[in-house]
């Protein structure tokens, strides 16, 4: 477990570098606590632990003498969705404080927001993972080629954020532009971003609906089902698609009413932090329990899609992104980081979580026996050493990528008056 407490050092050390504590006394708060530097450096310290998140789910680092338990960075494990929220809570936050501060924020909204913050890093990563695919030997049909070149299936799995992200800006931008009620468009965004909830609870992993009822539990079934019918396939087949997205929401109502919230926490802030904690903690528990008794791959209990017991995790699940986010916000209160380190990533974020996926797979020769067969046995030398290579290894090629992905993604942008 050398790994494992070598990289949590690091990230307390990181959170210590460049720290500040506004101080104890009750007045003493970081009033910029959400400026535009400090939600930067906080989706920095997001995109780092969403690489980690990435690296950790790889059953090498979840395997302890063969068998499978709590591995290296198993912290990680089942963080990621709680780091996006993160990404969702900035960017609810930033779309009320522009709209309440920008004249005329929402003219050329789609075109600035949307089409070149999204649309077109979309495309361009699914062309680079189209061309990656192909030269590495992968033969899919024509139809998976032509809907993966079209945006509909999922080329790169890891691209389903900017999909629910372009959705909920767009859905802000026909609100708030016809809407006058802000009452009201608040109502509507919270109904949009639950019905997209919901949307995957029908949904599913993969196309259920596609067979005779169970078709998939046999092996029969599953090993002859179509390209179309398997996992991972079609926008929104997995929890990870909407458990974060709630967080959007909440940013929106922070930013509203920041002022109130900052007015509300300058008297007594210790007790209202503790009862913060205590919440965060208590839906921790209830996140935990509604997948224990409930569950997300409900489609393996033997009653088909299970679709209730899906809605059921999915409400247990996003009480604690929604709160954890709060937790954060909190804190930042009072402590706040930004350094070189986390303003860095925080530039980089979107072009890290897009391209991490290339350098994930690009590096399997370090921990398994088939060099890019995900399927082999892993190995491990004497302290995990090679574990460590390949994190390196992964960070090194994710922030290079990101790099190149953005310099490609700047110069489509920049084409766009």
């Amino acid at each position: 477990m050398y790994l494992t407490y070598s990289v949590y050092a690091l990230l307390i050390a990181l959170l210590i570098w460049g720290g500040k504590f506004a101080g104890i006394k009750k007045n003493q708060f970081h009033e910029d606590s959400a400026s535009l530097e400090s939600m930067k450096s906080l989706r920095g310290f997001a995109a780092i632990c969403v690489i980690l998140h990435h690296i950790s789910q790889e059953y090498a680092f979840q395997m302890v003498g063969g068998e499978y338990k709590p591995g290296e960075l198993a912290l990680f494990v089942n963080a990621g969705y709680l780091m996006v929220s993160i990404f969702f809570f900035c960017s609810g936050f930033g779309l009320i404080k522009s709209l309440e501060t920008k004249s005329d924020y929402l003219k050329g909204f789609i075109k600035k927001r949307v089409v070149k913050t999204l649309v077109i890093p979309y495309y361009v990563s699914v062309i680079i993972y189209t061309i990656l695919r192909f030269a590495t030997g992968e033969r899919l049909s024509a139809g998976q080629w032509i809907t993966g070149l079209l945006g509909i299936s999922m080329i790169n799995l890891y691209a389903w954020y900017p999909i629910v992200a372009a959705i909920l800006y767009t859905t802000f931008y026909l609100i708030f532009k016809n809407i006058k009620n802000q009452k009201v468009c608040f109502g509507i965004m919270a109904g949009i971003i639950i019905l997209l909830g919901m949307l995957f609870c029908v949904n599913g992993h993969f196309t259920w609906w596609a067979g005779e009822k169970n078709w998939w539990l046999t092996d029969e079934g599953w090993n002859n089902a179509k390209w179309w019918m398997q996992e991972k396939i079609w926008w929104f087949s997995g929890e990870w698609w909407i458990n974060s997205c709630p967080a959007l929401f909440i940013g929106m109502l922070f930013a509203r009413f920041e002022n109130q919230i900052r007015n509300w926490f300058r008297r007594l802030y210790l007790p209202k932090f503790l009862l913060v904690l205590l919440i965060t903690f208590g839906t921790l528990c209830l996140s935990v329990y509604g997948q224990n008794r409930f569950g997300w791959w409900t489609e393996f209990n033997g009653n088909g899609p299970d679709i209730g017991n899906k809605i059921a995790t999915y409400f247990c699940q996003i009480t604690f992104s929604m709160s954890f986010v709060i937790m954060i916000f909190v804190i930042m209160l009072k402590y706040k980081v930004s350094n070189p380190v986390s303003r860095f990533f925080g530039k980089i974020s979107l072009e890290t979580y897009m391209m991490n996926l290339i350098a994930i797979s690009a590096f399997y020769f370090l921990i398994y026996r088939q060099n890019g067969f995900y399927g082999s046995a892993p190995y491990y030398k004497a302290g995990n050493y090679n574990l460590a290579i390949y994190l390196v290894a992964v960070f090194a090629g994710t922030i290079l990528l990101a790099l190149i992905y953005k310099a490609l993604c700047s110069l489509l942008q920049r084409l766009i008056k």
